[in-house]
């Protein structure tokens, strides 16, 4: 007895275990269970806290630019404010350019294979022998003596003489030196470009110094590895720079040159001042000739160029002889703005046509959907097919051709990649998100931005990303080779999708058709301005477009961001339905239409269709019912539609002679994301209608709804997500009555079937 009892225990206890807890798993569940709780320093509204604090560092550097050797040579002093209520033990610096040295993380770490084809630049990666990384030469405390240290790969500890004390500052300095990596060889976001024809540089120059890392209430140090592609979190401070570089080179740089009149000659000095006022054209301070005249010789000697740069989170610079320089201003109530250029001839004609001018447009239109553009300067200098940003300075590509022509591609290619770096001064470096950890913070959001900017400087400017049809194809692609937007930076797969395309593309929708464009700009305006020159988190995000709101949006970050899910709701199924008036005269001459209808082509004819239901209760009508059938309108059917008026109100009189259609339509969530929809209806007269419903309508079936829809007309149409702004993954079930459309394949082949057909017709055939 005791063993049964026991084995009963048994098995009734595994049966308990293996029944599914009763968790809610709706779409529209709150996100408390993906959030941080809302604490003093950030507040459950998305704003910063009553106690939020962030550290600040300020550098003082002396810095020399070997031309000779391709090396820059550095010293400097940093001084760390430690504003946080806990003491630190330790500082944690970024050294970045270690990601170059020989036994790198990232050069452990890189996989591939060889596959049908290799480049040389692929190929040289395999026998990478580049002497690249920081050599550093001393580490001394702020009393001389040598500070102890210890460097993980890209990262540096300094390990303090005695904890470092709430509100007080410690200083450090630093002497280093690195070899510069050449882009064309070696890749990067920085680097020089050599012409070999002059025997010249192009040198734009960033992660060129020891860097302290962020120490914040969210995480504590940020101190994850640089393996290449999460960039950098960084905190604010004041910078005071001195550029020592060949006598004949122009330098550009975060900050105001503070010695102009030493470094620059009286012409360019005039220039720069007449720039100062121009808001209408941008004015060359070195035109073309005198760049083509500094490249052709080279003088001997050094200049050392003198920048500040007040409340910012990073540092970069260009050099170079070649260097044309133009600038333009741009207003901001009583302050004006520097916009400028750097580039070699072989930009032009096309930067000195536009770059400038996309600048000014850049920081004015930014400006308008966030904050007026804070910084003095905004540049944006010429390289060979890369883009990066940093604070009032930025590296663009879009070379011409070596004539000067160029193509459509080219053109906006290099003004939509000057749209986004220069965009990157608001995202992240005001508001100054962690890039190390989540991409999508600043590139996402500044691509949504820029799709705004590009689509304001001119009409129809062929964005690559924005609009919802866009990034269709990502969504339905397969599901193992994608993950949530909310993935760490060096675990995102398709990089491009996920972390620009997709957020940006999210915002426009939420814009565009979920909020609508008043609501989304005052909240995506508060967010901006709440954390411009700090450092918020997804959280401060989310929290903030609700707060300022008033919309609950959980369902939508919760699907977008945390989930691989797409778009794809299908019309399943539409029934047309009318009242039934009751009067014979309508409805059986309807009735009768319809019987023609089915029975047409059938042996039978409606004469056939006897009436019974009458002719057996009165017998003396069986000959009337020979000569007639059951849609054959009798006087006792008029008399009983009278007693049938004369018991209704006049509001339901009214209804029924309104002869109004009615719609039954299914709908089935297939793709799992909840959408608004949106309907297009198509009359029969060839008037249109279109009906919007919030994506609140599937909140108590997220599967599948019926809905009713009352027209007057009769519809011949119906078109789900008819302006393609959901991200609609299959359009084929969208349409009733169904529509056929070509598939991929077909659409292709007939293309490259015409093109055969063009070349075939040219060459005679």
């Amino acid at each position: 007895m005791k063993r049964g009892l026991l084995l009963t225990l048994i098995l009734l206890t595994a049966s308990l275990q293996g029944q599914s807890p009763n968790v809610n798993t709706s779409r529209f569940r709150q996100m408390k269970d993906l959030l941080p709780t809302p604490n003093m320093y950030r507040t459950g509204g998305g704003a910063p806290g009553a106690f939020y604090y962030q550290q600040q560092a300020n550098y003082k550097m002396k810095i020399r630019l070997d031309d000779e050797n391709q090396r820059i040579y550095g010293e400097q002093t940093i001084t760390y404010i430690n504003n946080a209520p806990e003491s630190l033990e330790y500082l944690w610096v970024q050294l970045d350019q270690n990601m170059r040295a020989q036994n790198s993380l990232s050069q452990q770490t890189r996989t591939g294979d060889v596959g049908s084809s290799m480049s040389s630049y692929e190929i040289g990666k395999l026998f990478y022998d580049f002497d690249g990384g920081f050599k550093i030469d001393q580490v001394k405390n702020q009393s001389g003596q040598d500070q102890s240290y210890k460097i993980n790969y890209t990262m540096m500890r300094i390990n303090l003489d005695a904890p470092l004390q709430s509100g007080d500052s410690v200083s450090f300095s630093i002497k280093w030196w690195y070899n510069i990596n050449d882009r064309a060889k070696l890749g990067g976001r920085s680097g020089l470009e050599y012409f070999e024809e002059e025997d010249n540089y192009l040198y734009t120059i960033a992660q060129f110094f020891p860097r302290m890392a962020v120490y914040n209430d969210v995480e504590g140090w940020q101190n994850k590895q640089f393996l290449g592609r999460g960039e950098f979190a960084l905190p604010f401070g004041n910078y005071d720079v001195e550029i020592t570089a060949p006598a004949d080179h122009i330098v550009g740089a975060t900050g105001t040159l503070q010695n102009s009149e030493e470094v620059l000659s009286k012409e360019q000095l005039e220039r720069l001042e007449e720039a100062r006022n121009n808001t209408e054209d941008p004015v060359f301070i070195v035109n073309e000739k005198e760049a083509r005249k500094a490249e052709g010789k080279k003088e001997k000697g050094e200049k050392t160029w003198h920048f500040k740069a007040h409340n910012v989170r990073d540092f970069a610079f260009c050099s170079s002889r070649k260097f044309i320089w133009d600038a333009m201003a741009v207003k901001f109530g009583d302050r004006r703005v520097l916009a400028m250029s750097y580039y070699p001839k072989e930009g032009n004609p096309l930067w000195e046509r536009y770059s400038t001018r996309v600048v000014a447009h850049t920081i004015k239109t930014y400006s308008k959907y966030t904050f007026d553009y804070p910084y003095p300067v905004a540049i944006s200098v010429h390289t060979d097919r890369i883009g990066m940003e940093y604070p009032m300075i930025c590296f663009n590509g879009g070379r011409p051709e070596a004539d000067g022509t160029y193509s459509k591609n080219t053109k906006y290619g290099m003004i939509g990649v000057i749209i986004h770096e220069v965009g990157h001064n608001f995202f992240p470096m005001i508001v100054n998100s962690d890039e190390r950890q989540w991409t999508w913070m600043d590139e996402g959001l500044n691509t949504f931005v820029q799709y705004l900017t590009e689509q304001e400087w001119e009409e129809n400017y062929p964005s690559r990303r924005g609009p919802a049809y866009k990034i269709a194809d990502y969504m339905r692609s397969e599901k193992q080779d994608m993950v949530p937007i909310m993935t760490n930076s060096e675990s995102i797969l398709q990089f491009g999708n996920n972390a620009y395309g997709k957020p940006a593309t999210a915002l426009n929708i939420l814009r565009e058709t979920v909020m609508g464009r008043e609501l989304f700009d005052y909240s995506f305006k508060t967010y901006c301005q709440r954390w411009m020159f700090k450092h918020p988190t997804p959280a401060d995000f989310f929290r903030t477009m609700e707060d300022a709101s008033a919309t609950d949006l959980d369902w939508f970050f919760r699907g977008w961001f945390y989930t691989t899910d797409n778009v794809d709701i299908a019309l399943k199924d539409v029934k047309w339905y009318r009242l039934d008036t009751k009067n014979p005269d309508i409805e059986k001459a309807r009735e009768r239409k319809e019987a023609q209808n089915e029975f047409i082509g059938d042996s039978r004819n409606t004469k056939e269709l006897k009436g019974k239901h009458y002719s057996d209760a009165h017998p003396e009508m069986a000959d009337f019912y020979n000569e007639n059938d059951d849609f054959t309108v009798l006087p006792y059917d008029r008399e009983q539609y009278k007693k049938y008026r004369e018991g209704l109100t006049e509001e339901q009189k009214k209804y029924l002679d309104a002869g109004w259609n009615f719609y039954e339509i299914e709908f089935e969530n297939q793709g799992g994301l909840v959408m608004p929809v949106i309907l297009r209806f198509t009359f029969a007269d060839g008037s249109t209608e279109v009906s919007r419903h919030p994506a609140e309508i599937w909140i108590q079936n997220e599967q599948r709804f019926k809905k009713v829809f009352v027209f007057e007309k009769e519809v011949v149409k119906v078109e789900l997500d008819p302006f393609l702004e959901t991200a609609d993954t299959d359009l084929e079930d969208n349409v009733w009555p169904e529509e056929r459309r070509a598939s991929r394949f077909e659409l292709y082949r007939s293309r490259n079937y015409g093109e055969s057909k063009n070349r075939m017709q040219q060459a005679g055939k």
